[in-house]
């Protein structure tokens, strides 16, 4: 059975899959910490992951080897991407009992309103009333926030396999859609794609974080319709 799962790109991400220049997309395996580990991945998008002596305190011998399935799917799933969007609506108060004080609400009107949802490329709403307005306007809204059924960008997985991070190539790299990265003004023409996306890497994880080399998932996709 097909099964979609959502996955957040940046602004700049999206564009590059729009434009056909990202289908590739790299993920950090969390469970793939501790000493003396190796990860494999088979045609199904499980890791298997083995410690030399368990995985940590608390684990017996025979729990030293753990699978897991990527977090994204398997080939033939598909991937239904949150961006960054526009909805019509507007903001009223409710009480949060977990929080004890009231909290503010969106109210999407999107759809109710016979409207579509829209994107900051092709989309500059007039004005944006303030919150508390009874009158609905379009909001923008974080991408975590984006309902399925807004999604324009649903990729099939086509593969998936684990890594460590600095194993991408050149290749994956310019798969990985930073060819927008030398547009930036004042950049290092010098650098090539790899290094381009190792400056992307540390820039969304932290400095440093590529020097970590960290187990990755690699799941690679085709741009479909929605």
């Amino acid at each position: 059975m097909i099964k979609e799962r959502p996955i957040l790109f940046s602004g700049a991400m999206v564009r590059a899959i729009l434009d056909g220049k990202k289908t590739q997309t790299r993920r950090v395996l969390n469970q793939a910490t501790g000493p003396s580990l190796s990860v494999d991945c088979n045609d199904g998008g499980l890791a298997e992951l083995s410690w030399l002596h368990g995985p940590g305190p608390g684990y017996d011998v025979e729990e030293a080897i753990k699978h897991v399935a990527c977090p994204y799917g398997k080939p033939g799933d598909r991937l239904w991407v949150r961006e960054t969007h526009y909805a019509f609506g507007r903001w009223e108060t409710r009480f949060s009992p977990k929080k004890g004080r009231d909290e503010w609400h969106f109210v999407d009107l999107t759809l109710d309103s016979g409207r579509e949802y829209q994107f900051p490329d092709t989309f500059k709403p007039v004005a944006m009333l303030p919150r508390g307005e009874i009158t609905p306007s379009w909001w923008k809204r974080p991408a975590i926030f984006m309902p399925r059924v807004a999604a324009r960008i649903v990729p099939e997985v086509v593969a998936t396999s684990v890594e460590r991070l600095n194993d991408c190539s050149e290749a994956d790299a310019e798969a990985e859609g930073i060819a927008f990265l030398r547009e930036v003004p004042d950049v290092d023409e010098t650098l090539t794609a790899r290094q381009l996306y190792e400056c992307l890497w540390d820039s969304i994880n932290g400095a440093g974080a590529w020097d970590t080399n960290p187990w990755v998932w690699v799941i690679e996709f085709t741009k479909l319709e929605t």
